[in-house]
């Protein structure tokens, strides 16, 4: 089993432009390490939003040197980028942005949503690139929910939203989605390795994300690798960590990158992000929107966006 190295909570919150009420749960100049390769993870909400006609969001702003991955709950958002992408998506749908070499961008509330208001939430993860792929073209994912596979856990335990990486664990045959491994029978576990069902994220570098949703009382054995990285963070509910620790609402449990696995028992009904990836054991240098390796990266960055060269 991988051990915990810590379990720590955020309350304090900031607003993020004027559509995103946000806590950020972690970043990397506290956890860039344990953690690597995710540098951030902000949850906005829950909360709801009147209804207006005014622009809500984020305007343009510039990233360099690491990716977006954006995860609705409730509401909806609205992206459009320097490289032409741009896109809605609702609850369930993700949106993965490597911005690499440079891009500029905004994030608004659809206009739809805007409109009528209601619940919002929503996270955003940053995931480092390593050195060689800094400066890479930009690419943008829009994954819908329809093409996010879903796993069904054994004995009602809940479901498993696979959004990036294989899932190796615990399943029922029924209402497992698109990405299904043959040859695993319904009930049964995956042979060794043997991937049940795999995200549409293309990642840079090996990375796992699930949403995991625990009926109380249940619990499930994650099959997370040796020498991964590990954070899980509580969206809900409370649940016992490695058949003990206790990890309530909001809080982070770190997990050692050393062992495989991890063991989680709902107390209550609980939804849980988990993250886990490939270490990028490389230097971090980072300045608000950029994340390089070295600070004269992030000058030339300073330079790009200051004298007009930064969007690809």
């Amino acid at each position: 089993m991988k051990q915990i190295l810590d379990i720590r909570q955020v309350s304090n919150g900031h607003w993020v432009g004027n559509g995103f009420p946000v806590h950020t749960i972690f970043s990397y100049q506290e956890l860039g390490r344990e953690l690597s390769p995710f540098l951030l993870l902000d949850h906005a909400g829950p909360t709801s939003f009147d209804p207006t006609t005014e622009e809500r969001g984020v305007d343009w702003h510039p990233h360099r040197g690491f990716e977006t991955v954006t995860i609705v709950q409730a509401g909806e958002v609205e992206h459009e980028d320097s490289a032409g992408n741009g896109g809605r998506i609702g609850p369930g749908d993700v949106q993965w942005m490597t911005a690499g070499g440079g891009v500029l961008h905004k994030e608004m509330h659809g206009r739809d949503y805007a409109r009528r208001g209601g619940p919002f939430e929503m996270l955003q993860l940053w995931v480092n690139l390593p050195a060689k792929q800094k400066l890479t073209r930009p690419r943008y994912q829009a994954l819908l929910s329809t093409a996010i596979p879903v796993v069904n856990l054994p004995d009602g335990a809940g479901s498993a939203r696979v959004i990036a990486g294989p899932w190796v664990g615990p399943w029922v045959g029924r209402g497992v989605g698109r990405g299904v491994g043959r040859g695993v029978g319904r009930g049964a576990g995956p042979e060794t390795g043997t991937a049940v069902a795999t995200g549409p994220a293309q990642t840079v570098t090996p990375v796992i994300l699930y949403e995991l949703r625990l009926q109380a009382t249940h619990r499930v054995v994650l099959d997370l690798p040796e020498g991964y990285t590990a954070g899980l963070f509580v969206m809900q509910g409370e649940l016992a960590v490695n058949d003990g620790a206790p990890a309530t609402v909001r809080d982070l449990v770190v997990l050692d990158r050393h062992g495989s696995g991890v063991t989680l028992e709902a107390r209550t009904d609980a939804a849980i992000f988990v993250m886990s990836g490939e270490p990028i054991d490389e230097p971090i240098s980072g300045y608000g929107p950029f994340v390089m390796n070295t600070q004269d990266e992030i000058r030339q960055a300073i330079n790009d966006i200051q004298s007009g060269r930064f969007a690809i």
